[in-house]
């Protein structure tokens, strides 16, 4: 990442969020499940007349965090150029924060958690021991919608899928407005048989929309 999307992030930071949405899709599967979820509720978004944009995490080359702390002084990651140089705008500039994950291994993709990890940048840390912290996006309106979804039909195969986002989330300064579980899916686009998952979907994407407004 180069000195003037340094700059650029800094400086998208320090204004108020946009009263748009992006929708980041955790999946390495294109056209599955997760992807439908994460299309219905943009699209339960738009009519309000929001921008609605959709974010595939397995578009983009990047890894997870190394630790290397130079955030701390820069105020966005330097330690690593790849492909979240071109996701950190979009999330900086949008009031409104959609994350869509299936679950693997009880948790969210290896996908999402880079992503999520990559969010540490936004805070700010002072020198006590321990060290207090507070996030740059803290009383900046955001709010965030949530999904995921299960193969199993027992809710404890989610295991931490919700909580894995939801934590990170709410440390940074979003407000949930809604969460989605969703259970007993595996087959490729399955979800489209559940209209009223996908109705649920919508809603949650119209709720964002007027939270965000």
């Amino acid at each position: 990442m180069d000195s003037s999307v340094h700059r650029a992030c800094r400086e998208l930071v320090q204004q108020p969020p946009e009263p748009r949405v992006v929708g980041i899709g955790g999946s390495p599967r294109h056209g599955g499940n997760s992807d439908h979820l994460l299309r219905s509720i943009l699209a339960g978004a738009a009519p309000l007349g929001l921008v609605a944009e959709a974010v595939y995490l397995r578009d983009f080359q990047f890894q997870g965090c190394i630790g290397c702390e130079q955030c701390r002084a820069a105020g966005i990651c330097t330690g690593l150029r790849d492909g979240m140089a071109l996701i950190y705008p979009a999330v900086i500039a949008a009031r409104g924060l959609v994350l869509v994950s299936p679950t693997h291994n009880y948790n969210v993709t290896s996908w999402m958690k880079a992503f999520i990890d990559r969010l540490y940048c936004f805070y700010q840390f002072d020198d006590d021991r321990p060290r207090g912290w507070s996030s740059r996006f803290a009383g900046q309106g955001r709010k965030a919608v949530l999904a995921a979804i299960c193969e199993q039909p027992d809710e404890r195969d989610m295991g931490f899928t919700l909580p894995a986002m939801r934590r990170p989330l709410q440390a940074l300064g979003y407000e949930i407005v809604g969460e989605l579980a969703v259970f007993g899916i595996f087959d490729r686009a399955g979800v489209k048989e559940r209209g009223n998952v996908l109705d649920r979907a919508a809603q949650l994407g119209a709720d964002l929309a007027e939270a965000t407004r």
